[in-house]
């Protein structure tokens, strides 16, 4: 089954986030070539908790201190900055400070 994916702006978040589904992203994702496993999807599930909490992508310090992680570690998982790819296929807004 292909999920149709919904409109991104150029850095591939979704224009509307109220069309986000765990299926549309691991469809971003795959569209991507980016592959993400079940440590990561939880990462992902935590930080839709806190935004639906607090209205607010964490900044990555807080979100690493949050869910006890070692930061190289996340950054070895992500293979780049984690709040972005956590954020964008997590149906949430680019995190601030993200170029």
């Amino acid at each position: 089954m292909t999920v149709e994916l919904p409109e991104r702006d150029g850095d591939g978040y979704l224009l509307d986030m109220r069309g986000w589904t765990p299926e549309i992203g691991r469809a971003m994702a795959q569209a991507d070539g980016f592959n993400i496993n079940d440590d990561m999807w939880k990462q992902i599930d935590l930080a839709r908790g806190i935004y639906q909490k607090t209205d607010a992508v964490p900044p990555i310090r807080k979100f690493i201190k949050f869910i006890g992680a070692d930061k190289k570690e996340m950054f070895k998982m992500w293979t780049t900055g984690p709040m972005k790819p956590i954020t964008k296929y997590g149906g949430l807004p680019k995190p601030t400070g993200c170029v």
